[in-house]
């Protein structure tokens, strides 16, 4: 059984997470309160795990890495497409002042309700629904993070990012690239892939 004291130094630190609030909110959120009953003594591998049908909970690394690359501070706004079990609005919401974040599928929506209500998570708003066309009331966004992978980033959600704002976002099936947009003016952007990886499709509009 690894610790959340290893998961911290072996998987982070040692891996060149640097940025202070990111690392902070690593330790304070109990990954063990988002991870199924059977599979709590795993909380804190070096890995996914699976969550329910064909769903997981990304690896510490991976969860930190997104954070990081959003380049937060306290009076962030996010936007969170893809809410799986709720653990990744948890960490964005130690650093964020609010994290808006929409789910898909039904079950795992009210899961991670559940899941953050047991946390004590008071600034995240999550809601059912596909978030291709993103959450506009609360728009624009400093930062947009999604956590299932589109072939190409949807349009709406690059519309409803702040100029000045960072979108990270994997991209592409089979073989997929971490996206990191920055919005550089109403009508211009800066993109650059920063590592390889695998998140389940998204699903949706992003798919018709």
């Amino acid at each position: 059984m690894i610790s959340k004291e290893q998961m911290m130094e072996e998987q982070l630190i040692n891996r060149n997470i640097r940025d202070v609030a990111v690392l902070e909110a690593m330790d304070k959120v109990d990954r063990t309160l988002f991870v199924p009953e059977d599979l709590k003594d795993q909380a804190y591998e070096d890995g996914p795990l699976p969550i329910g049908q064909s769903q997981t909970i990304s690896q510490p690394y991976i969860v930190a890495y997104m954070a990081e690359q959003l380049e937060l501070n306290e009076d962030s706004k996010v936007l969170e497409i893809g809410t799986g079990c709720g653990y990744n609005a948890a960490v964005l919401a130690e650093i964020a002042s609010e994290v808006y974040t929409i789910e898909i599928v039904e079950w795992l929506a009210e899961l991670a309700m559940d899941n953050l209500k047991v946390a004590g998570t008071t600034n995240v708003h999550a809601k059912y629904g596909d978030g291709y066309r993103g959450w506009p009331e609360h728009a624009p966004y400093d930062a947009i993070v999604l956590t299932a992978a589109p072939n190409k980033i949807p349009e709406p959600l690059k519309l409803q990012l702040k100029t000045g704002g960072v979108l990270v976002a994997p991209i592409g099936s089979g073989s997929q690239k971490l996206v990191k947009l920055k919005r550089t003016g109403q009508d211009s952007f800066e993109e650059e892939t920063v590592m390889m990886v695998r998140f389940v499709p998204m699903t949706g509009e992003a798919q018709e």
